[in-house]
């Protein structure tokens, strides 16, 4: 009896694994497309990753490649708990996208566990690749360390030199506002305080009005989303800019630009990685997308075709989707695509240029979602720390 069940089980276990070896490629995306985030990344994300798989022919090694979604309602439980069947059930081989940081660490520590390939595109914390870095985790857009030294370095050099900070009160706004504090006092700047928020606010008055008594020339909004958006519209019912400090949208995107309009947007200044009027492929890629979606599309949105992509690229190259082959090739070979020209470091950081930006006035634009002008190009190199200097432990 003992050996019939032990070779029932054999039997199991070789039909199993030859199933999951009859797999194609299947990639899951993973964020908010429900909450405060839904703009920013989204469903528009989908649309993006959809449009990678189209443009790498829809197979790979042979085989289909598969697209699966789920909106983790910015709940690290809940994401942790889809990504867990994903992974064990349904087979998904990379999860990607993963807006909110706290969500993006959470599944970053799980797909090591469980030796998947994880792509961060739409979360901002730089522990991703420092401290929490993991063999198989890679981070691509940006992160905290890029937006502070493209806007918070920028407004520090035009003679914003002391700063107060509101502060999204978790992972992503304390990182968001700790990188940016360390570069405004190693420029010879001062932090008067901050305070911080719960995610998701609908009523900023008292933090506003902190912000506003310090009397620092710089409010940081360390914040994203609707309340970035939100932050801005009720600093000006207190007249904050009028009254002569300024908002530094820290983390402000496309997305939330055309939420606002340029009445309530312009002048702000903006860190992206990505613009749809930028260059020829950037306006190509983009007519693309909002041809589908009625909309232009974002450094997270492009930034998810770009790693959609680039990972297909990976297993392509290693004629195999082992998590540990096609992360040695996303290590090995350089992306240029529709989003960037750059290269991946050690610890997984995807480097490459990000852009500072100032929003336009309502009379300087010329044409629908004719939002930016562009002040400087923050140089990859000087973005992004080296592997060495991130913190992470893979490198030492």
């Amino acid at each position: 009896m003992k050996l019939k069940m032990a070779s029932a089980v054999a039997l199991c276990s070789l039909l199993l694994g030859g199933a999951a070896s009859a797999q194609g490629v299947k990639i899951g995306i993973l964020n908010d497309q429900s909450g405060v985030y839904a703009d920013y990344g989204g469903k528009w994300s989908v649309e993006a990753a959809r449009m990678a798989i189209e443009d790498f022919g829809g197979d790979v090694l042979g085989k289909k490649i598969e697209l699966v979604t789920a909106d983790h309602q910015n709940k690290p439980d809940l994401a942790v708990s889809i990504a867990r069947k994903w992974f064990d059930v349904d087979g998904v081989d990379m999860i990607t996208e993963l807006t909110t940081s706290s969500v993006a660490l959470a599944i970053q520590d799980l797909a090591k566990q469980e030796k998947k390939i994880d792509i961060v595109v739409g979360a901002a914390t730089s522990r991703i690749t420092g401290d929490a870095c993991t063999p198989y985790g890679f981070h691509w857009a940006y992160d905290t360390h890029a937006l502070a030294v493209g806007t918070g370095g920028a407004l520090v050099e035009a003679g914003g030199d002391t700063w107060f900070f509101l502060t999204a009160d978790y992972a992503f706004g304390y990182a968001l506002e700790e990188d940016t504090s360390a570069l405004v006092k190693a420029k010879g700047g001062k932090v008067l305080g901050s305070v911080r928020h719960p995610l998701n606010s609908s009523d900023f008055s008292s933090f506003l009005l902190q912000a506003q008594s310090s009397k620092a020339k710089v409010i940081g909004l360390a914040n994203a989303g609707l309340d970035t958006t939100n932050s801005i519209k009720q600093a000006a019912e207190f007249g904050i800019v009028a009254g002569g400090q300024k908002l530094a949208g820290l983390l402000l995107t496309l997305a939330e630009v055309h939420g606002l309009g340029l009445q309530a947007a312009q002048g702000l200044v903006l860190t992206e990685a990505f613009y749809w009027d930028h260059d020829d492929a950037s306006r190509a890629f983009s007519e693309r997308f909002f041809k589908r979606t009625g909309r232009m599309p974002n450094m997270i949105q492009a930034g998810t075709y770009s790693a959609t992509l680039s990972y297909l690229k990976a297993v392509k190259a290693a004629g195999t989707k082992d998590s540990e082959a096609v992360a040695k090739k996303l290590k090995e070979l350089p992306v240029d695509d529709a989003f960037a020209k750059g290269k991946v470091l050690a610890n997984g950081r995807m480097v490459h240029d990000l852009y500072l930006f100032e929003v336009k006035k309502p009379s300087e634009s010329k044409k629908p979602w004719d939002y930016y002008k562009q002040l400087a190009v923050v140089p990859g190199d000087k973005a992004f720390p080296t592997a060495a200097e991130s913190g992470c432990p893979l490198t030492k």
